[in-house]
C-alpha cells in the first residue's frame, strides 16, 4: 500500500477549485443559486450558497456533482478543470 502525505490545504483547495467552477458554470448559464439548489433537492438558496462556498464545512458531494452537471447541462469533468 502506497503511503501518500498530502499538505494540510489541499484537500480544501481541492473542493474550493470545484466550487468555484461550479458557481462560474452557473453564472454563465444565468442559473441563480435557488434555482440550482431546488433543481437538485436543495429547498433553501442559503444552504445551497453554503456548498458553492464551502461555508460551514459543506462539502458537493458525488451525489451532488451528479445532479448539478444534469442541470447545468455540462459534463462533470467541467467541474475538475
Amino acid at each position: 500500500m502506497l503511503n501518500v502525505e498530502f499538505k494540510s490545504d489541499e484537500v480544501s483547495d481541492f473542493h474550493l477549485k470545484i466550487s468555484q467552477n461550479i458557481k462560474r458554470i452557473r453564472k454563465q448559464a444565468g442559473i441563480t443559486q435557488l434555482n440550482l439548489a431546488v433543481g437538485i433537492g436543495i429547498n433553501s438558496s442559503g444552504s445551497y450558497s453554503d456548498y458553492e462556498n464551502n461555508k460551514n464545512s459543506k462539502k458537493f458531494n458525488l451525489n451532488y456533482l451528479y445532479k448539478i452537471a444534469k442541470v447545468l447541462e455540462v459534463d462533470v469533468c467541467e467541474f475538475f478543470i
